[in-house]
């Protein structure tokens, strides 16, 4: 066993989601979404080299130490698999840590909306999984991947960086690429699959133009594409993917994404009431004529509206969803109020004294 082993068996033994190592600190780890640290030893520089450099290739170590940056996937074991992202700071070496579940949760385990299955139904367009960092896309996106693999014969292919969950062949086929180890970029990959007979592909982040651009023609041209954004509403989705193309060509972006868009699925985590780990909240989008009309129009601030009165649909606003988790005991009214959007309609539930602190601003500092 590695030395950094010794520090995932506590995380695992702890239930927590992250370790973060970084010299001159003592080591850490997140647990239910709060961090604290494990030992009062300071990391040096020699025992992080030792650790970082222990399960990491020699030609990726040779790229941290140019770039700075690094990701990749680490098997401690057949049942422990970690993303790994080293960097530099101010005193020298770091790296975090995330737990990747090896067994790749269902939908209905993860409490999705059952709508989010219709997505896996479709043949082509675009369907977009949002939310801050941590917020459980990938784990979302897994139980989707892993619920087509179940039930159709499809061709998927996923490019990501790193690969975090391995998928086996059920009925569908699936191949996994890892940026930039077999494919260079995420705008490589996706270019590359559109001549690999490729019915599905994933888009582990779209982050720049040039992958964005080819997403929707991707998805125009009969692919099914998912892809990723760090955006925590359907409406800030829409204004994102619009606002990276330069203004002249955003007119034709809205066309070609108002004919495209099949779906947003919001996500972010919310601490239990309980403290017994998180729970997860959607707003769900469905391309309906509605909405194409109002992506075209780039009127997004409509799309609330049609969000609301879209239930029959499937649809649901995140506030909403948030409020069903409060109403079932399931979230505190101050974790409620801090992941709302109109805060105002979470206020009234504080206790006096967490209402002394939304009133000063610290509500919405926080958040």
């Amino acid at each position: 066993m590695s030395i950094i082993d010794n520090y995932f068996q506590q995380l695992i033994e702890l239930g927590g989601s992250d370790l973060h190592l970084s010299q001159g600190q003592p080591p850490k780890v997140r647990v239910h979404g709060s961090i604290k640290a494990i030992s009062p030893d300071i990391l040096t520089h020699s025992t992080m080299e030792t650790m970082m450099r222990e399960i990491c290739e020699a030609r990726a170590w040779e790229r941290y130490l140019e770039k700075g940056d690094l990701d990749f996937a680490y098997e401690m074991d057949e049942e422990h698999r970690f993303r790994c992202n080293y960097l530099k700071q101010q005193n020298g070496f770091a790296a975090v840590f995330r737990i990747i579940p090896t067994k790749i949760a269902s939908l209905e385990q993860l409490g999705i909306p059952p709508v989010v299955k219709e997505f896996g139904h479709m043949r082509s367009g675009l369907v977009l999984v949002t939310g801050p960092t941590g917020s459980g896309k990938s784990t979302t996106l897994a139980a989707l991947l892993d619920y087509i693999n179940t039930n159709f014969r499809r061709h998927i292919i996923t490019v990501e960086e790193p690969i975090e969950f391995v998928h086996k062949n059920k009925r569908s086929i699936i191949t996994q690429r890892e940026v930039p180890i077999q494919t260079p970029t995420f705008a490589d990959g996706l270019r590359a699959a559109l001549r690999q007979d490729a019915d599905i592909v994933l888009v582990g982040e779209m982050r720049d133009l040039e992958t964005i651009s080819l997403a929707l023609t991707a998805a125009e041209t009969g692919l099914l594409v998912f892809g990723t954004l760090h955006t925590n509403n359907a409406r800030k989705t829409v204004d994102r993917i619009i606002d990276v193309f330069p203004a002249e060509q955003q007119s034709q972006v809205r066309t070609m994404l108002a004919a495209s868009l099949k779906g947003v699925v919001a996500q972010l985590l919310m601490k239990k009431a309980d403290g017994k780990g998180r729970v997860a909240v959607n707003e769900i989008m469905v391309s309906t004529p509605a909405v194409g009309a109002i992506i075209r129009e780039g009127a997004t601030q409509k799309l609330y509206d049609v969000i609301i009165g879209g239930k029959a649909q499937g649809m649901q606003f995140m506030d909403d969803s948030i409020w069903q988790k409060l109403r079932d005991g399931y979230a505190s009214p101050m974790e409620a109020y801090m992941k709302a959007i109109d805060k105002g309609r979470f206020k009234a539930f504080l206790p006096p004294e967490d209402q002394a602190i939304a009133n000063a601003g610290g509500g919405e500092a926080k958040k």
